[in-house]
C-alpha cells in the first residue's frame, strides 16, 4: 500500500509540473507595504523554528503584508510572531484541503514562498492550486510550479537558519546573519506557571542546568543510567539541577531523578518554551530543543545522532555550542565519561560554579 502511495503521488507530482503555467519570464517584483505575501511551512516544529529569522527580516526590510500556512504539528510556533498578519493551518482531507485552498485564493496573494528545503507533494500541490503571479522557492525538482527560484545551498556546509534566510534575495536583499535569531513568545499565562515553578524551587540559585531528556525518537534517549549519573556529577559541583521531559517521557523522568518536584513537564509548547529564560545552560539531545534555548542565548550542549548524512547538525543559531556527535544510529553507544568530560569543560567556560 506504501508503495502504490508513492508510485500515485509521484504521478501526480509530475501531471501537477506539465499542467504548471507559472510565468518564468517575469522579472522580480517591487515589494511594497502593499505586497501580500504567504509563506509556507508545514512538518516539525524545528522546521518552523528556523522559518522565523527569514520572516521576520522580510517583514523589517519590507513592510510588506505577511500571513502564514502551517500545519496542526508547528502552527503555534508562528501564534505569536510579530511579523505576520493572518495564519492558517492546513488539515489533511480533500475536504479541508478544498476549502483552505478556497479561503486562501480570497486573499489574492502577490507572492507564494515554500520554505521547505525538499520536495513535498502537499506543498507542490498548495503551490500548484493558489493562485499568485509570483511564487518563489529554492531549486528543486518541482521548480517548474515556481515563477522565480534559487539555487538550494549546501546543507553539508551552511546552518540552516542561513540556508533558509538565502531566500531573502528573491525580496531584493540579503538578511542579516549576523543579527538573525529564531523568535518566539509565549503567552504571559504560561510564563507566569513557569516563573512560579522555578521560584518555589530554586529560590536562591544563581547558576541552574537544565537537562532535557526528550527527543523526537528513542533514539535520541541516552539512557536512565546515564541521565541519573549526569545529574548527581552536577550536583556534587554545586549546580541546581532541573529534569525536562514531555509528559510522553515521564517514565524516564522518574527513574532518572528521586528529586520528583525538580521535573519540569508539560504537553504545552508554550511553557516549554518559557523554561529556557530561567536556564543558564541546557543539556540536550533535541534539535528543536536548541533552537528554544537560542532565542535566550542559552548556552548549549548537545548529543547529536548524525547517522546516514553529511548535512550540518542543527546546532542553536547564535548560542554557545559544544557537543558530541556520533555516526551510530542511537545515542546509547556514547559513553557516560566521554560527554561529562566534555560537558564540564563547557560548564567551566560558561560558569563560574565549577
Amino acid at each position: 500500500m506504501k508503495n502504490a502511495e508513492i508510485f500515485f503521488k509521484n504521478r501526480l507530482l509530475k501531471f501537477l509540473l506539465i499542467s504548471a503555467k507559472q510565468n518564468q519570464n517575469l522579472p522580480l517584483p517591487e515589494i511594497t507595504r502593499q505586497t501580500k505575501v504567504l509563506f509556507i511551512r508545514l512538518n516539525r516544529i524545528g522546521d518552523a523554528l528556523v522559518t522565523t529569522p527569514l520572516i521576520t527580516a522580510i517583514k523589517e526590510k519590507t513592510g510588506c503584508i505577511i500571513d502564514i500556512l502551517a500545519d496542526e504539528k508547528n502552527y503555534f510556533v508562528f501564534r505569536n510572531h510579530p511579523a505576520h498578519r493572518k495564519l492558517f493551518v492546513y488539515e489533511k482531507g480533500v475536504k479541508p484541503t478544498r476549502e483552505l485552498i478556497a479561503r486562501l485564493n480570497q486573499e489574492n496573494y502577490d507572492i507564494i514562498v515554500d520554505t521547505h528545503d525538499d520536495v513535498s507533494f502537499t506543498v507542490s500541490l498548495l503551490c500548484r492550486l493558489i493562485q499568485s503571479p509570483y511564487k518563489f522557492a529554492l531549486q528543486k525538482e518541482n521548480a517548474g510550479l515556481f515563477s522565480h527560484t534559487i539555487e538550494k545551498p549546501n546543507p553539508e556546509t551552511m546552518h540552516v537558519v542561513e540556508r533558509v534566510l538565502k531566500m531573502s534575495t528573491l525580496f531584493g536583499f540579503e538578511a542579516d546573519t549576523e543579527t538573525a535569531r529564531v523568535v518566539y513568545e509565549p503567552e504571559e499565562e504560561s510564563k507566569q506557571k513557569v516563573k512560579d515553578f522555578f521560584h518555589s524551587r530554586f529560590p536562591e540559585s544563581k547558576f541552574i542546568v537544565g537537562v532535557n531528556i526528550s527527543a523526537g525518537s528513542e533514539a535520541r534517549f541516552w539512557g536512565t543510567d546515564k541521565y541519573r549519573k549526569l545529574i548527581l556529577e552536577l550536583k556534587k559541583d554545586n549546580f541546581d539541577v532541573v529534569l525536562l521531559a514531555t509528559t510522553r517521557d515521564l517514565k524516564h523522568a522518574f527513574r532518572i531523578t528521586d528529586e520528583r518536584d525538580k521535573i519540569f513537564y508539560t504537553p504545552k509548547f508554550d511553557e516549554f518554551v518559557a523554561v529556557m529564560q530561567h536556564l543558564n545552560i541546557l543539556f540536550s539531545p533535541d534539535t528543536s530543543t536548541v533552537h528554544l534555548a537560542s532565542i535566550y542565548s542559552v548556552p548549549v550542549f548537545g548529543l547529536y545522532v548524525k547517522y546516514n548524512t553529511n548535512d550540518m547538525i542543527w546546532s542553536p543559531y547564535g548560542s554557545k555550542f559544544d557537543g558530541i556527535i556520533t555516526n551510530a544510529p542511537t545515542l546509547m553507544g556514547i559513553p557516560f565519561d566521554e560527554v561529562y568530560s566534555k560537558f564540564r569543560e563547557f560548564l567551566r567556560l560558561n560558569s563560574v560554579t565549577v
